[in-house]
């Protein structure tokens, strides 16, 4: 049987975080519980999930948004398990107003949650992985860093769509000197966690109060993850539908946005 993997993940202390460090830790039925390290700001939550996750499992606190946090997640991880296998860049934050009402603030925020968080884990962990010749790098960005069907959400789709170039230019630098290495993105819908409420200036109403068509909770999430860790590919839609949403605006962009529109209008 083989090793159990040491396992980083960041913005554990609630949502797909937490969901993702109990599936991992529960482990499967015929295997080995993975050994995690896990990390947010929060740090009560953070050890919660860390004890429900059981076994080998560490809780490191830390502000993904400051780089010698991160060198020190994986310097924590590494001594305490000798290496790390999967590194999951999980930490986001939402927010709510128009394009033409963003303030520098608004868009400094979404840069350092969204996409320098996750640019520090990458330069933190890829190294180590050059050096053993082998490991998993995911990062979770969201289906609307490719389709505008929330826009009030587009500072966060913004940076969400640098974080998939980024991924995307990393997988293929390392694709030629390091082909080990894989590097992975996730893209999560509407999930039904706390995201909604910490999002930076609220977040509308869903109108009944009922999650809208299609939306998946955080264990849907998390259990998407688990099977890329086990089968790692470059891309994944943890709700396969949104897949074909992305290919049919990509193929009529224009009339895609038209239809929208009118549906807008409609309400």
């Amino acid at each position: 049987m083989a090793d159990p993997k040491v396992i980083v993940i960041t913005g554990a202390s609630s949502g797909i975080g937490a969901a993702l460090a109990q599936h991992l830790g529960a482990g499967p039925p015929d295997g080995e519980r993975a050994r995690l390290a896990l990390s947010a700001r929060r740090e009560p939550e953070l050890r919660e999930t860390a004890r429900a996750a059981g076994g080998e499992t560490i809780a490191i606190p830390g502000d993904m948004t400051r780089r010698e946090d991160v060198e020190r997640l994986r310097d924590e991880a590494i001594r305490t398990f000798g290496h790390v296998d999967v590194w999951i860049n999980n930490v986001g934050r939402g927010i709510s107003r128009s394009v033409f009402e963003r303030t520098d603030a608004d868009v400094d925020e979404m840069i350092a949650v969204n996409v320098k968080s996750a640019l520090y884990g990458m330069q933190a962990i890829v190294p180590h992985f050059k050096e053993r010749g082998r490991g998993h790098l995911i990062n979770v960005s969201s289906f609307l860093s490719r389709v505008p069907v929330v826009t009030f959400r587009a500072a966060y789709s913004a940076s969400k769509a640098a974080l998939n170039a980024l991924t995307a230019n990393a997988r293929m630098e390392l694709a030629g000197t390091h082909p080990g290495i894989d590097v992975s993105l996730v893209m999560p819908g509407i999930v039904t966690t706390d995201f909604h409420r910490h999002a930076r200036h609220g977040t509308p109403s869903f109108g009944s109060g009922a999650p809208p068509p299609g939306a998946q909770n955080a264990d849907e999430v998390a259990a998407a993850i688990v099977a890329l860790i086990a089968r790692p590919v470059a891309e994944i839609y943890t709700n396969p539908q949104q897949a074909a949403v992305v290919v049919r605006y990509y193929g009529g962009v224009a009339a895609f946005e038209r239809e929208l529109a009118a549906q807008a209008g409609g309400r």
